[in-house]
């Protein structure tokens, strides 16, 4: 098990979640099959999101930016960006696109899809100025959180990290990533299993699942195993992660050379890896909402708006769009976007009809054209 920075009692009350899901990571080129859709749960009397909708980069919010990863939406707007390879966190003026180094996060060892990874910020921040982060470093991946401090010098800003939690299993690749606070103030986390398969069905081992953590990196009360951090297991790659508009959890996930997957997140569901890859047709197994070839997706961030999840494509160079129904896909996923901006890492609500969207052409594996890579505001529908 991974190891608490420090073991501080929780005072956030915990709302029951309703749920269901999975994760994954690009492989190699076959012919691509259609997208396909599997049923799950639908909530009595909740309707379906429209079939089909729309996409449309509104501007270029930044450009210039290296390896981006996470992003976190300040109050008033302003946009926080994580460097993987350069371990910086940076602020993005989000009406006239200007970009300022806020300061290094200290102890992020950079390697492969290993560096400084997801970002999100406390519940508690008009209060607190925290701001939490996942990085891997010389020993292991971790989550950390430091205080913004933005009445200092521009590249001073943030405070020493503080360990709240440590462990997690790191390679050179499937490292996870991504973290987000739930509605019910818990600090979910999803990680990769290095690519020690193995990993991903040991309960007891940190890769390859879903953790739900306290903000102080306790095991969330209500977890489905007890005095476990762990959520949900058999993941091979999590690094998506959002809430529909009554609580239930969706993560994306990479596959290996078949399929990559969304799924409904369901507290101590086990996803199949390495058993199984896609819809499993096993009981044991929780099924995906939708799966894609790999060629197609390779997905990372994901976002809900408005009845539908939002997912960034890497190795397929498009943007998702999956309308649901509960936590069944209500119709075929629809692509936007298809080559149009490279690879895209991270997509986030913006409010109303927008998103943003972060493009990962600077990452090892991209073709940075000029202005790579890019901060993009994107209406939908």
């Amino acid at each position: 098990m991974g190891v608490r920075g420090r073991s501080v009692t929780a005072s956030v009350a915990v709302t029951a979640l309703v749920a269901l899901a999975g994760c994954s990571s690009g492989g190699e080129a076959g012919v691509s099959p259609s997208p396909t859709v599997t049923a799950s749960v639908r909530a009595p009397g909740e309707s379906a999101a429209p079939a089909e909708g729309s996409a449309t980069v509104v501007r270029t919010v930044a450009e210039g930016l290296k390896t981006p990863w996470g992003l976190a939406v300040l109050p008033g707007g302003d946009l926080l960006v994580s460097s993987r390879d350069d371990g910086t966190l940076s602020r993005v003026d989000a009406k006239s696109g200007a970009t300022t180094e806020v300061g290094s996060v200290s102890g992020v060892a950079a390697n492969g899809e290993g560096g400084l990874l997801g970002i999100a910020l406390s519940p508690e921040y008009a209060d607190d100025h925290m701001v939490y982060a996942y990085f891997t470093s010389a020993s292991d991946n971790r989550i950390v959180r430091m205080r913004y401090a933005e009445e200092k010098p521009p590249g001073e800003q943030l405070g020493a990290p503080d360990t709240v939690f440590k462990g997690i299993p790191k390679g050179f690749v499937h490292n996870g990533g991504r973290i987000a606070f739930g509605p019910d103030g818990m600090l979910y986390a999803g990680t990769g299993e290095s690519g020690q398969r193995g990993l991903a069905q040991d309960r007891d081992s940190l890769g390859g699942k879903i953790l739900r953590l306290t903000p102080e990196g306790d095991p969330a009360p209500g977890n489905p195993f007890p005095r476990s951090p762990v959520y949900s297991y058999g993941h091979r790659n999590v690094q998506g992660l959002a809430w529909d508009s009554r609580q239930r959890l969706f993560a994306s996930e990479f596959g290996q050379d078949t399929w990559d997957e969304l799924n409904a997140v369901r507290p101590g569901g086990d996803y199949g890896w390495p058993d199984a890859e896609g819809k499993a047709g096993n009981s044991r197994f929780v099924n995906p909402i939708a799966q894609w070839h790999t060629d197609d997706v390779s997905p990372s961030g994901i976002a809900y708006v408005g009845g539908v999840v939002w997912m960034a494509g890497l190795k397929g160079e498009r943007l998702w769009r999956v309308p649901l129904k509960g936590t069944s896909a209500a119709a075929e996923p629809q692509a936007f976007l298809k080559g149009e901006y490279g690879r895209l890492r991270t997509v986030v609500a913006a409010g109303g009809d927008r998103l943003w969207l972060v493009t990962s052409n600077t990452d090892g594996r991209g073709t940075p054209k000029r202005g790579d890579d890019r901060v993009l505001e994107v209406r939908v529908r």
